[in-house]
């Protein structure tokens, strides 16, 4: 087994094109810094440090911040759980990544989900930044053996802030001991940091693969999990929420901010029940207290700064372009803030979806995605995109995220045939082919069209012919033939030439075409034919050489 960074680096390029859910920066940011373990020779068990007793770092949410109701009008199914719009997005973008480098695992998006729900609730109430970092750091209690397990420090407190035991840190929990080993950069930024979702999401993906394990097995999914916390109603709880994503639905709704929320009282990591989704909960034993007094509702704290408020195409949101050329309109977009100002400076993501023309993509990689940064006038465009080698369509799928959602947007793209060229002749003005015999005719120019307009790429097969006694044209006998002839790349007699492809201007110039002194004076005839059979029979003039007077003896 290789290690898994070059695993990942060797089949990225196969999968950069599975397109929906790439639609937010980049996958490609995982293979060009990948975790430095090899998930092929390193199985975690439930002996591992992660699997160890460390506590909770959820916060005590309101209901509507713990299971948010998906927004009207999403394609979302009614009942269908909320999730924060970056979170959904962390967990979807290492589900691709994890594929490209560990196909085998079979690792579902909404796993990371069940555990990112049960370790932090998907950071809500930190405040769930668009990069993935949250307003507030996510920590566990102090790893000090004081009802919790005993985990001196491992990283001089640059993750947990803790320079004397180890803290469990960011939305999924790593331990900084297994974090060193199993760190990832999800998002692109050269860094790998476990108090971001995007990192932590793509850590946690390859941490549940580990020792090649597939996750479609039950066996093998059961042990990934208490590897990841040895405690069998943790197991319980994160399966229940996974398949409740899996099989009520799941909505986007924007990232909650952070709140004066209180961890939750904090107990032994087991204990974890999944609730039963849409259960009312019991109704409380009724005390003396006459009047009592109503548990009162946090307030939302309100925005402090204006949010994405609109995205929209501008000129048209159609893209045309011919098979393997770049796309003549450059894909734009404006952002615009709440308050009507544009949204300077915000990333947007062009991604390529739904791609049947073998790959319409970007100059860089990540070919199929590409992040712009909005000016000052809020508008971001990505150049550069380039038709792919087949006609079909595509879309262009454009999203902008912040701490309230995401907007998106998209273009239709469609690319055509090459146009076929119907008809092959000499340029205007070009001097007729003629030779004195054991001379040679260069630069010999023939021009492709079609509907009178030069054609790029036509190949076109070019070869000396006699007309038959039926007046068929047929090749000049190579065994036999006195004609004029091309040199192949030995430098030897040919009557035959390759496949030639005219340029840009639709020009096909042919090599020297040689004569030799004895060739008999007369009319040779040169045929090309294009793939479509369209023909040009070009005639060359052959006139013998001019035999000096005698010099008359004195």
């Amino acid at each position: 087994m290789k290690p898994l960074h070059r695993h990942l680096v060797n089949t990225s390029r196969k999968v950069l094109c599975t397109a929906a859910l790439a639609a937010s920066l980049t996958t490609a940011a995982v293979v060009t810094n990948p975790s430095t373990a090899d998930a092929g020779e390193s199985e975690p068990t439930p002996d591992s440090p992660q699997a160890t007793d460390r506590g909770d770092a959820r916060l005590d949410l309101p209901g509507e911040v713990a299971d948010p109701q998906v927004p009207a009008g999403q394609a979302a199914p009614e009942g269908a759980s909320g999730i924060p719009a970056t979170a959904l997005d962390a967990y979807h973008r290492a589900e691709v990544s994890v594929a490209a480098a560990l196909p085998g695992c079979k690792l579902p998006w909404q796993l990371l989900a069940g555990i990112g729900r049960v370790e932090s609730v998907h950071a809500s109430g930190y405040g769930l930044k668009a990069d993935g970092y949250t307003e507030k750091p996510i920590r566990g209690p102090r790893l000090d053996g004081n009802g919790f397990a005993e985990v001196r420090d491992t990283d001089k407190g640059e993750f947990d802030a803790d320079a004397v035991y180890d803290r469990a840190v960011g939305p999924m929990q790593f331990i900084p001991s297994t974090w060193a080993t199993w760190g990832a950069d999800g998002n692109g930024d050269a860094k790998r940091d476990p108090n971001n979702i995007y990192d932590a999401a793509l850590g946690a993906g390859l941490y549940l693969c580990a020792g090649d394990r597939d996750l479609s097995v039950a066996a093998k999914l059961d042990a990934a999990v208490l590897s990841y916390n040895n405690s069998r109603e943790y197991v319980n709880t994160v399966l229940g929420y996974m398949r409740q994503y899996q099989t009520g639905g799941v909505g986007e709704v924007p990232n909650p901010p952070a709140g004066n929320y209180p961890t939750e009282t904090p107990g032994t990591q087991p204990g974890y029940q999944a609730p039963a989704k849409n259960t009312p909960k019991p109704t409380p034993t009724p005390t003396p207290t006459p009047t009592p007094t109503p548990t009162p509702t946090p307030e939302k704290p309100k925005p402090t700064a204006p949010h994405l408020n609109g995205l929209s195409v501008l000129g048209g949101p159609g893209l045309t372009a011919e098979v393997g050329a770049a796309f003549a309109e450059v894909p734009r977009v404006k952002v615009v803030l709440s308050d009507g100002k544009p949204a300077a400076g915000q990333k947007v993501v062009f991604a390529v979806e739904g791609d049947t023309t073998g790959g319409t993509a970007f100059p860089k990689a990540p070919t199929d995605s590409l992040v712009a940064v909005a000016d000052a006038e809020g508008i971001a465009s990505a150049p550069g995109l380039t038709a792919g080698p087949k006609d079909g369509t595509f879309t262009l799928r454009v999203s902008a995220t912040d701490t309230t959602g995401r907007l998106t947007a998209s273009f239709e793209g469609k690319v055509t045939p090459k146009p076929v060229a119907d008809r092959l002749a000499r340029p205007d003005g070009a001097q007729p082919l003629e030779a004195v015999a054991g001379t040679g005719i260069k630069d010999i120019t023939v021009l492709a069209t079609a509907a009178g307009k030069a054609v790029e790429g036509t190949e076109t097969f070019a070869e000396l012919v006699v007309k038959g006694a039926d007046g068929v044209w047929v090749p000049v006998d190579p065994a036999t033939a006195k004609s004029p002839y091309f040199k192949d790349e030995a430098g030897k007699k040919t009557f035959r030439l390759p496949l030639l492809k005219s340029g840009a201007d639709g020009k096909i110039v042919l090599p020297e075409l040689f004569t030799d002194a004895d060739l008999p004076a007369g009319t040779y005839s040169l045929r090309l034919t294009t793939p479509q059979k369209v023909t040009l029979i070009l005639d060359i003039k052959i006139t013998a050489p001019v035999t000096p007077a005698p010099t008359p003896a004195k």
